[in-house]
């Protein structure tokens, strides 16, 4: 039927998605066809600096890390064990695009059991459409893409559970929050936005006097209680790191206005300004239309916390922590499109195009670019080391001119570096060829996981991109009984001498107690 659909009692004009294919179908082909264009991006990309980290100090199994709950940290190792130290960053990134894939289907579901299969479908393809989705959360070695999974299936559980109160959707429900505590401790407040929902409305006043949801909370703490246990034989470590981003500094008026548009690059700005809007009508119908109220519900703390943050914290807020956030707000917008494509609005299919548009040649150039390293080709003023890209480039230049001096034993060797940044890019890169150690002040994992006391004794290098013996004097030369310039390394971008990283040698390392 090309005109009208017949729907309960009453005639609706029929979405141009029906003259393609069903929603289910087209959600599945945009599922797969994304997983393709995000192994090929994987592929063109070496792994950035947080993930070089994750997979480097993640090589040692633990219930807990410094940084982050280990949920991400567990994906990493296991997919070492099974493709060996080193493996390609497109095979690192394989289980987080897999899970996206997963929270695509979640996604679908969850819009589908509150509104309808089409508002569902677009609701994935805007997922797939925001940068900071369906580029960072979508393929990348980040904590994030495992939060929105776990997320995603708690919220479709308690969708369930609200409809019929079983208690086996309460429990789901609650493992589901304990796995997304697992992966990102800022899970807590989409948690309290549920708990918010459910004091805010009668039939959920009414489930807090059942005891289903106590044992869902029960059980989420108990999915949880790894990281408890780590974080109790650590001094609270990871908490206290993670705590103290809010702590407060300086007062920032005008940093929340940084936050919000910080966001809305990281989102699209087409797409941002439109989910600020959905939000505020579900806002003004409030409680009596549940289904925009609990949306609105799971997406407000993150999305207003972090800005109220920013007001007095000392550290920038990062824009991608508010994510989850507008993760929620999205199945409204996805309605939205749905019922104005259907009215024929032509508007919305550009809008669409577009946004795809500016998405599919971001990644183009993005991607060929850190694969190919053309732009210099394009733009020869740029001098050798101002490579805009080298984050996204892996170090194993570095790696192979170690092995060509023979530095790299036997027996492996200890490199130092001064920054957690530089030490997961080298470690990943050195694959177990050496044992890799920070003497920095904010050493992160590898302050904590030993390998710097055993060190002690050792002559070590220093591989200091950036500084000079000078500097290397000043920040560690109390450390060592001297230090020696030796050539430094080369750093190349497909082929090409891209930066000179200075390399230096430590003899007899015995770390002078001082204040870090």
């Amino acid at each position: 039927m090309s005109g009208v659909e017949v729907g309960i009692g009453r005639k609706v004009w029929a979405s141009p998605l029906h003259a393609v294919m069903a929603p289910v179908p087209a959600a599945l082909l945009l599922i797969l066809v994304t997983c393709l264009l995000r192994l090929a991006f994987g592929w063109a990309l070496g792994l950035g600096v947080d993930e070089s980290y994750m997979v480097a100090a993640g090589r040692q199994w633990r219930l807990g890390y410094f940084d982050h709950p280990p949920l991400a940290w567990w994906l990493t190792w296991g997919t070492e064990q099974i493709f060996g130290a080193g493996a390609s960053p497109v095979l690192l990134r394989l289980p987080f695009i897999l899970l996206f894939a997963v929270s695509t289907w979640l996604l679908i579901r969850l819009t589908t059991r509150l509104f309808d299969a089409e508002a569902a479908f677009w609701t994935a393809v805007l997922f797939n459409l925001a940068p900071v989705f369906g580029v960072a959360s979508g393929g990348w070695v980040l904590p994030d893409g495992p939060l929105d999974a776990a997320l995603l299936a708690a919220a479709l559980a308690l969708v369930r559970a609200w409809e019929d109160g079983r208690a086996r959707w309460w429990l789901a429900s609650g493992a589901a929050a304990g796995l997304a505590l697992d992966a990102k401790y800022s899970a807590v407040l989409t948690l309290t936005g549920a708990a918010f929902f459910l004091a805010t409305t009668a039939p959920g006043r009414a489930a807090l006097r059942r005891w289903p949801v106590y044992a869902a909370l029960a059980l989420a703490l108990l999915v949880f209680s790894p990281v408890l246990l780590w974080n109790a034989a650590h001094g609270w470590a990871s908490f206290a790191f993670q705590g103290g981003r809010a702590l407060g500094g300086v007062w920032h008026p005008l940093a929340p206005l940084t936050v919000l548009g910080g966001e809305a690059l990281f989102l699209l700005p087409w797409i941002w300004l439109p989910l600020l809007v959905c939000a505020a009508g579900a806002a003004r119908r409030g409680p009596r239309e549940w289904r925009g109220w609990l949306l609105l519900a799971l997406a407000a703390p993150p999305i207003l916390l972090f800005a109220a943050v920013a007001l007095w914290a000392r550290q920038k807020v990062l824009f991608h922590w508010v994510a989850p956030g507008y993760l929620f707000l999205l199945p409204l917008l996805g309605r939205a499109v749905a019922r104005r494509l259907r009215a024929g609005e032509r508007g919305v299919r550009v809008w669409l195009a577009l946004s795809a548009g500016v998405m599919l040649i971001g990644l183009t150039l993005v991607g060929s670019e850190v694969r190919f390293d053309w732009l210099p080709h394009v733009f020869p003023a740029l001098e050798r080391g101002a490579d805009p890209d080298l984050q996204a480039v892996d170090w194993t230049s570095l790696r192979d001119d170690l092995a060509q001096r023979r530095l790299l034993g036997p027996p492996p060797p200890v490199i130092a570096v001064l920054r957690w940044q530089d030490a997961g890019k080298l470690d990943y890169a050195l694959a177990g060829a050496a044992r890799v150690i920070c003497l920095g002040p904010d050493p992160r994992q590898y302050g904590i996981n030993g390998a710097t006391t055993a060190a002690a004794g050792t002559d070590v290098l220093i591989v200091a991109p950036g500084m000079d013996l000078a500097r290397i004097e000043a920040q560690i030369g109390a450390d060592f009984a001297t230090i020696t310039p030796l050539a430094p390394l080369v750093l190349r971008h497909a082929g090409r001498a891209a930066a000179a990283i200075p390399l230096f040698l430590g003899k007899s390392y015995h770390a002078a107690p001082r204040a870090r």
